[in-house]
């Protein structure tokens, strides 16, 4: 009973006496019924947590109904994820499209607005400019269509990427102009709309000034935006986490954010594609080498001090051998690498042979199509899927040697070899993209393997780059790892040689045979 009494809570506490607390007996049993299946739950998540290997995405199973398709946990939280960035990106995105536009328009409508205005509130009391007015409004027609272009050129790309925080050269240009516009409407209230100016001619210039001072902003844009980063000042160096893959950018006066954009840029175009497969046989052979040998004693703590010398003796004789098998560990890698390469070289041979001899039987089939009617002329993807058999099983096998087997599906395979058809390319063009990996962007996107990429930095993502600054890009399977160094300066010395002492004369002695 005091058991029972200290496992319920204050609220359940009951006495011996049955009839009066019957209810908080029944409520305190359900108590302790839940509590009991809530420490069995913990206890299994616990257990399975410590079960899990590394290759439990492969062997993950959902138990779903009757359908035509089937979804695991781990495919419906990656589509929930991806569908929470999607829809945080576009509604970013269209934020910012929304208030360029409505801030392009305040700016284009404004000079305008300053010429229509006086015509439509006070028209009687304006005084006629003639052809002075009339050359201005050319002035400020032509103006107006070189700064919408400009700004369209300038303002109005398609983004490359989004950033995690404010372009700041951007915002303080926005809000530069916002302010500009807001001065000149404050001024153009008080000093003429409540005067009701008179002077038409001096209302256009006062247009005419805004214009010309939208352009001079739009110039300062160019400078900040552009030119500014056209110079490097900094050497990057990005190695990726896994293979340890480098490449080196120079780049100019640039903020850590706008730099890793950069940085992405390159890395689709000039870091050969991702390769997981490549690391799980270091991996497994890590494992083997690191595994070392187990003692048991078997006899037991209770024997004689005899027979524990023996044993002991016994085990390090074993760990002994265990070390020196794992000395000689660099002589199996040497022959594992050995083996491989000779495997890949005898399966690159086969598929070369098997690709030749499949062109050469297109090349023998385009000349009898020539002598047939144009009706019977076949189709460069039914060649291609015609001949795409007879080397089948020699391109599996060098991309299972190689692990690239999931880079290459059959049908980009098929549309390559009819690609190659149609543009005549021969066997080895055709063969290049499989015996040499490639950059990123030339396999497909779900080949990625990364769509969105963290920034991981110490210092500001706004602030610019500096000598010795570090930072991540993250992304599923890796990381990029980015440190800068500034670029030295250079000191160019120059010294002259007077063109008198490249001359020199030869004696011949007559003693000498020559």
């Amino acid at each position: 009973d005091s058991l029972k009494t200290s496992a319920c809570p204050s609220s359940c506490q009951y006495q011996k006496s049955p009839q009066p607390f019957a209810g908080a007996k029944q409520r305190c049993h359900g108590y302790r019924v839940r509590l009991l299946w809530l420490l069995i739950l913990l206890w299994t998540v616990e257990g399975i947590s410590q079960t899990w290997d590394d290759n439990w995405g492969e062997t993950t199973t959902a138990v779903t109904g009757t359908s035509e398709h089937s979804l695991s946990q781990e495919d419906i939280v990656r589509i929930s994820k991806d569908l929470d960035d999607s829809v945080g990106l576009d509604c970013k995105r269209y934020l910012n499209v929304a208030l360029s536009v409505i801030l392009g328009l305040v700016v284009f409508l404004t000079p305008l607005a300053f010429l229509i205005l006086p015509h439509l509130l006070w028209p009687d009391r304006l005084r006629a400019c003639g052809t002075a007015c009339e050359g201005l409004f050319i002035s400020v027609a032509f103006k107006l269509l070189i700064l919408l272009l400009a700004v369209w050129a300038l303002f109005f790309r398609p983004p490359r990427a989004g950033l995690p925080r404010i372009f700041v050269f951007r915002a303080l240009l926005a809000t530069l102009v916002l302010l500009f516009v807001l001065s000149y409407w404050l001024f153009y209230g008080v000093r003429i709309l409540d005067s009701q100016d008179e002077d038409y001619q001096g209302i256009v210039q006062y247009a005419v000034s805004l214009v010309d001072a939208l352009l001079f902003i739009h110039y300062l844009a160019i400078v900040l935006l552009e030119l500014r980063q056209l110079q490097p000042f900094f050497s990057l160096c990005v190695t990726r986490s896994t293979d340890g893959a480098t490449q080196h950018y120079n780049l100019g006066q640039l903020s850590i954010q706008r730099a890793a954009v950069v940085i992405l840029e390159n890395y689709y175009k000039d870091f050969p594609v991702h390769n997981p497969a490549l690391l799980t046989a270091s991996k497994s052979r890590a494992a083997k080498h690191l595994a070392g040998l187990k003692v048991y004693n078997v006899d037991g703590p209770g024997e004689n001090n005899a027979a524990a010398g023996i044993a002991q003796s016994q085990s390090r004789a074993m760990i002994a051998a265990a070390a020196r098998r794992r000395d000689s560990s660099h002589n199996e890698l040497y022959y594992e690498e050995a083996e491989h390469e000779r495997r890949v070289r005898k399966r690159r041979a086969r598929l070369v042979v098997a690709v030749e001899e499949a062109f050469t039987h297109i090349r023998r089939m385009q000349e009898e199509e020539q002598k047939k009617a144009p009706g019977d002329v076949m189709d460069p993807r039914e060649a291609a899927q015609a001949i795409f058999p007879s080397m089948a099983r020699a391109l599996q096998k060098y991309l299972r040697t190689t692990r690239q087997q999931h880079l290459h599906s059959m049908e980009s395979i098929q549309q390559h070899l009819a690609f190659s058809i149609t543009n005549n390319m021969t066997p080895k063009a055709f063969l290049e993209s499989y015996l040499t990996t490639g950059p990123t962007l030339q396999y497909g996107k779900d080949r990625w393997l990364a769509r969105q990429w963290t920034l991981i930095s110490e210092a500001s993502v706004t602030s610019g780059l500096k000598d010795g600054s570090v930072f991540l890009l993250k992304c599923i399977d890796f990381s990029l790892v980015v440190t800068t160094k500034k670029i030295p300066y250079i000191q160019l010395a120059e010294e002259f040689i007077d063109p008198k002492s490249h001359k020199f004369m030869l004696r011949l002695q007559s003693e000498t045979s020559v």
